[in-house]
């Protein structure tokens, strides 16, 4: 008998977030197709529901609902695995229920984590991280399993959805996040226009667009590397780094002050060790793509041909919302 590979996909969010409405669509989607059984483990019931009977005839899915947390043990994903035998398995989650706690459950043999997807509702996405922060970072941010795809439903342009990009992305900048509108099609709400001169010889990034800058160069590092920026940081050193990096950056506040974290680039400097963390430098050099142990893997590093001491802006924190 061949061992079996059953990948675990796990899908969460608030309730009415459209997690259900998400996973209707994409079970009948010709793409997500297999042979095999799809084991589909619902953690809560909402408004909209499946169709048990429609997905196992014509989908080969199985649909089971779980519904209190004492249910969701190692003990009965296994006895779930015996009956349905499933090649792969989905769980929509209730976050209430600790995100964390579940991925530190043993799973039964041959299942494995595959993919963590989570989806907001965006008309109610800013009560929510004014209220639930924590939760939400839960959701997205855990240290071994943050999220790969987040996604926003129900967006419309009168919302801060490019605010609400860069709250995911400070906690989660590997995240990939997109956005659907009310009709269900996704939607582009990156303009190519950025708040400074891509075309310069040198990108100047003012004290305000800070934010913007660091999260397009996660998105779109083409657009930067190889050329000259010259922004404003404060001095962060780091036991990672080599005597001669350093990384200028802000404080970034996605809702409140528990959540606060420095965000900022490695940078090259030869007179880095004479630098004084916490002192404002006005920095300017060429952006090349390399390893750094600061990212774990190759990223954006500045190499500084130019720099000033400077007073701090006169805004130091960064807001993502």
């Amino acid at each position: 008998m061949f061992d079996r590979d059953i990948p675990v996909y796990l899908i969460t969010g608030f309730l009415e977030s459209g997690k259900t409405t998400f996973m209707n669509e994409t079970l009948r989607a010709p793409y997500f197709r297999t042979r095999g059984r799809t084991l589909v483990i619902a953690c809560e019931q909402g408004e909209v529901e499946y169709d048990a009977k429609d997905l196992r005839r014509g989908y080969n899915t199985d649909v089971v609902y779980l519904e209190d947390v004492s249910d969701l043990t190692t003990e009965k994903l296994k006895v779930l695995d015996k009956q349905h035998k499933p090649e792969r398995v989905i769980v929509e989650f209730n976050p209430l229920w600790s995100v964390k706690k579940f991925y530190e459950m043993t799973l039964p043999k041959y299942w494995d984590w595959a993919q963590h997807i989570v989806v907001f509702d965006a008309s109610v996405f800013q009560i929510y991280s004014q209220n639930m922060m924590p939760l939400i970072t839960e959701m997205i941010a855990g240290l071994d399993y943050a999220a790969d795809m987040v996604i926003f439903n129900r967006a419309t342009p009168e919302l801060p959805l490019a605010n609400f990009r860069r709250s995911i992305k400070v906690s989660n900048r590997m995240a990939q996040i997109m956005f659907e509108g009310p009709d269900g099609n996704p939607i582009n709400i990156f303009q190519d226009e950025m708040p400074f001169d891509l075309k310069a010889d040198v990108i100047s990034i003012e004290d305000d667009d800070f934010g913007i800058w660091y999260v397009d160069m996660m998105d779109n590092k083409d657009r930067y590397i190889g050329r000259k920026v010259r922004f404003k940081g404060q001095v962060l050193k780091s036991k990672k780094l080599n005597a001669d990096y350093f990384v200028p950056g802000r404080k970034a506040m996605t809702c409140c002050a528990n959540d606060i974290q420095f965000i900022g680039y490695v940078s090259q400097y030869a007179a880095a060790p004479d630098l004084k963390a916490g002192d404002w430098v006005t920095v300017e050099g060429t952006i090349k793509e390399e390893y750094s142990p600061a990212y774990n893997e190759e990223g954006p590093v500045v190499h500084v041909e130019k720099l000033e001491k400077t007073d701090a802006p006169q805004e130091e924190m960064v807001y993502f919302t």
